[in-house]
């Protein structure tokens, strides 16, 4: 994995590394054990967090089957995995124990007496059926810091509840805020409570992590998606909460500042943002529309938005003369924000994409050189590092299980009594 690790390092950045003995340092979380026992996204994507930072990430599934993403329709591979497996299980070790059996329980619960972290993301009570809760597990392992990622949590009216991105997003408020005004309803493009949720899974595993170091005792992380989406509302809330207005969707324009949004142009669209006195100045400059700042509508922040519309469609009798890329350009050059609206393959294979290193190869057993999300943060001293392919289902039970002492008589033994079938 050499020649993966030389590209996902971030040398060309400037906090490029001070040394070469930056590399030699260990990766933060080198020496960590967690147990990944999630599916699909969010418990997935935290602890790829996690390995990406150096701990040892032992992905728990069920034999036979695995998680459920790795054969997600619409995204199969040469081999039996999807994309969106190979996407959010890197720096992971696959151990396949079917949590059913007595014989599966007592190889998992010797796993966990060697674990720093749990992860697991079934529907709440789900684990306790299988004996594999906080209350049983912190018995074995007082220290482990556990976490369950659900729809809802595990309290409350809504804990019984399946709840998946799509549910979070409607009923956390998400969808009343987004799309166009009077428009059906809109979900985000992207997993925003997935993604989000495993986020602040992430940082409280974390900080439960140092918690038990110092004191010897783990604890429970109850995570939810609907708490993280309803967490991401901190902005649009406060309308709400100051004066009393239901946020409304306001397609891309912004609910405090105008002119901030997406504008037509020549050839489309691109974004601005004019947000203080001094921008809105620059504008009307740089437009060579400087009557727009005696006009009675436009003349504070509060006066633009409340004639947000019209406003718009002043600039944008001067935005159609030139291309999207010719605006972006020209209000760059006087300090106004800026940008062009790219797709996702665009904006990875952009010339900034390509240089913070958004888009990996690593190297599979199967697939050959495979596509890989960046890091999104960048550490100086200790870069992560892409250490393991996206595992095989239960390619590593064998050795794992060796490193916890089950050698090949108990394996054996294991095996005849159904610890490892489906």
């Amino acid at each position: 994995m050499s020649d993966v690790l030389d590209q996902t390092r971030p040398d060309a950045t400037p906090q490029r590394q001070a040394s070469d003995a930056a590399t030699t340092r260990p990766l933060p979380l080198a020496g960590v054990r967690v147990l990944d026992v999630s599916q699909v996204m969010a418990g997935p994507y935290s602890c790829m967090l996690l390995g990406d930072l150096g701990a040892d990430v032992i992905k728990i599934e069920p034999p036979g089957t695995g998680d459920q993403t790795r054969g997600a329709m619409g995204f199969k591979m040469k081999g039996p995995d999807s994309m969106g497996f190979l996407n959010m299980n890197r720096n992971k070790r696959s151990v396949a124990i079917n949590l059913k059996s007595e014989a599966g329980r007592e190889v998992f619960y010797r796993l966990v007496e060697t674990a720093d972290i749990l992860v697991e993301n079934y529907r709440p009570g789900v684990m306790k059926k299988l004996k594999c809760d906080y209350e049983t597990l912190s018995k074995i392992n007082p220290r482990l810091v556990y976490a369950s990622i659900s729809g809802f949590g595990q309290s409350g009216p809504w804990a019984g509840r399946p709840g998946f991105d799509l549910m979070a997003q409607a009923m956390s408020g998400v969808m009343s805020v987004t799309g166009h005004p009077g428009g059906p309803p809109v979900k985000a493009g992207v997993p925003v409570a997935d993604i989000g949720c495993a986020l602040f899974a992430t940082y409280a595993l974390l900080a439960a992590y140092i918690g038990a170091k110092n004191t010897g005792e783990g604890q429970y992380v109850d995570a939810s998606l609907f708490e993280a989406a309803l967490a991401f509302s901190i902005w649009d809330i406060s309308e709400y909460w100051g004066r009393g207005t239901q946020p409304i969707p306001l397609g891309t324009a912004n609910r405090m500042s105008a002119p901030y949004q997406a504008v037509k142009s020549k050839d489309g669209y691109f974004v601005m943002g004019a947000t203080n006195q001094k921008l809105w100045a620059l504008l009307c400059e740089t437009l060579n529309r400087k009557e727009l700042l005696e006009d009675p509508r436009f003349l504070t922040n509060p006066d633009r938005l409340a004639n947000r519309e019209v406003l718009i469609e002043e600039l944008e009798k001067s935005f159609i003369a030139r291309t999207s890329d010719e605006w972006v350009e020209a209000l760059l050059a006087v300090g106004i924000p800026a940008g062009t609206m790219y797709t996702y393959p665009e904006a990875f294979e952009s010339e900034h994409g390509r240089h913070r290193h958004m888009r990996m190869e690593i190297d599979h057993p199967i697939e050959g050189k495979v596509s890989n999300i960046g890091f999104a943060v960048k550490l100086s001293g200790t870069p992560q590092q892409v250490r393991l392919h996206p595992p095989l289902l239960g390619e590593h039970t064998q050795a794992v299980l060796g490193e916890i002492g089950v050698d090949a008589s108990a394996l054996e033994e294991f095996t005849a009594r159904g610890a490892f079938a489906p």
